[in-house]
Formats: structure tokens, C-alpha cells, sequence
């Protein structure tokens, strides 16, 4: 299998040399390979969102080397990065980061709109990911008039909009009621199924059950990483 991720010895360090210094990533070495589905778990300030952060290319490692598809993400400019963001890589958060004076195709079509896609391409795209989500009848509704599961729905549809090869699901159910969190998560093992390399960020073991592989964060240190037999829901 192809090896999609690899971060090797990496260190994300606040105040470094300083008395207050923190090491939120702690010497962390990680492969990821295609189409994995990976739990990354850790209770609050174990590193996990840092580390989610890195791999998401949001931030970079004070130290070490991270590779993505075989390039090291820290010798990118602000700009690669940010075509990688854009094109390579899917994000799902607790808050749905949606932006409430557009509607919800709006929404789903802004980043296609920074990929430079055209206005009719754009609009198949975003419809294509709102029917998969179930939300096809609801495209001039904007966020405010929705549930909370079904604004995490439209931003699950932003995040496969541009069919990226990665998708990176921060706490996606923390905010949604138990039934409707379960409908998320068998989203997102549904489009492993597919192919995408799926990487969730839990503090929930439970959730995390839904994965193949668990990752176990500790003060910035990685405790536990292993495959398991996966919860299908």
C-alpha cells in the first residue's frame, strides 16, 4: 500500500527554552499509508489537535520532518500549503465552520471556488456531495435555519466537495446528539470504504472504535498505536 504520511521525530514546541515551555508533540514518529482509517486519540492537552494541526498543514513541527506523499511539508511556501489544504485535504470540525450569511450550497461551493473551478463544474460538485449527505432539497437554506447535525452534514459535503484524497475529522460528533452522531461516523466509514484515508481526532473511545487503527496520544507522545477489528455501523 502506498505510504501517504510520515511524520518522523517531530516536536511542536510553545516557549521553547523558556520556563513555561510546552511540548504539545513530543519527539512523535507516524506512517500512515492510502486509504487507511485512523483514530488519533487523547484526552484534552495529550497533543492531539497539534498534531492534527501539523498533519492538516494549519501549522508546521518546530522539529522534525513530516512527509506527504513523499514531500516534506516544511520546505512548502504559505502558498503550496495552502493549495494543499485546499485540494489534498477534506476538514470536519466539532463547530462546523460555516459561514452563516451564505447559503448552504454557497457554503459547499467556496472551496471549489478556490480551486478556480468554473461556475457550472462547481455547481454539479456541490450538488453531487449535498445529494450524497441528503441535503439536495435544502441548498438556499442557510446555516441558521438548520439542525445542528444537519449543518454538520453540509459541512461534511463542503469537505468531500473536492473529492480530496484525505479526509480530517476533528471531534465531528461532539456537538450532535448521539443518533445523528452515529449517521457521521458512518459517513466517514463509508467513504474509507471508497478509498479516502480517513483520520479522526476523538477523545472518545467509543468513537474511536470505528476505526481500523488507534493512535494513543499522551502528553505529546504517542503510547499506543494498533490495528483492531473495526465497529461497522
Amino acid at each position: 500500500m502506498a505510504r501517504l504520511i510520515e511524520l518522523r521525530d517531530v516536536y511542536k514546541i510553545y516557549g521553547e527554552g523558556l520556563e513555561s515551555e510546552v511540548r504539545a508533540l513530543d519527539g512523535v514518529s507516524l506512517k500512515v499509508d492510502l486509504g487507511e482509517f485512523v483514530a488519533i486519540v487523547g484526552q484534552s492537552g495529550s497533543g492531539k489537535s497539534t498534531m492534527m494541526n501539523v498533519l492538516g498543514c494549519l501549522d508546521v513541527p518546530t522539529r522534525g520532518d513530516y512527509l506527504l506523499e513523499g514531500t516534506d511539508v516544511r520546505e512548502l511556501t504559505d502558498k503550496e500549503l495552502s493549495r494543499i489544504r485546499n485540494k489534498e485535504i477534506g476538514f470536519i470540525f466539532q463547530q462546523y465552520n460555516l459561514i452563516q450569511s451564505l447559503t448552504v450550497l454557497e457554503n459547499v461551493e467556496l472551496p471549489l471556488i478556490y480551486q478556480g473551478i468554473n461556475a457550472d463544474d462547481r455547481y454539479d460538485m456541490a450538488m453531487d456531495a449535498l445529494e450524497r449527505v441528503g441535503l439536495s432539497g435544502r441548498v438556499k437554506h442557510r446555516p441558521t435555519e438548520m439542525s445542528g447535525g444537519q449543518q454538520q452534514r453540509v459541512a461534511i459535503a463542503r469537505a468531500i466537495a473536492t473529492r480530496p484524497p484525505i479526509i480530517m475529522a476533528d471531534e465531528p460528533t461532539g456537538a450532535l446528539d448521539s443518533r445523528t452522531g452515529h449517521e457521521v461516523l458512518e459517513f466517514l466509514q463509508q467513504l474509507n470504504r471508497e478509498g479516502t484515508t480517513v483520520i479522526l481526532i476523538t477523545h472518545d473511545n467509543g468513537i474511536a472504535a470505528t476505526a481500523r487503527r488507534v493512535v494513543r496520544l499522551a502528553d505529546g507522545k504517542i503510547i499506543e498505536d494498533c490495528e483492531q477489528e473495526v465497529d461497522w455501523l
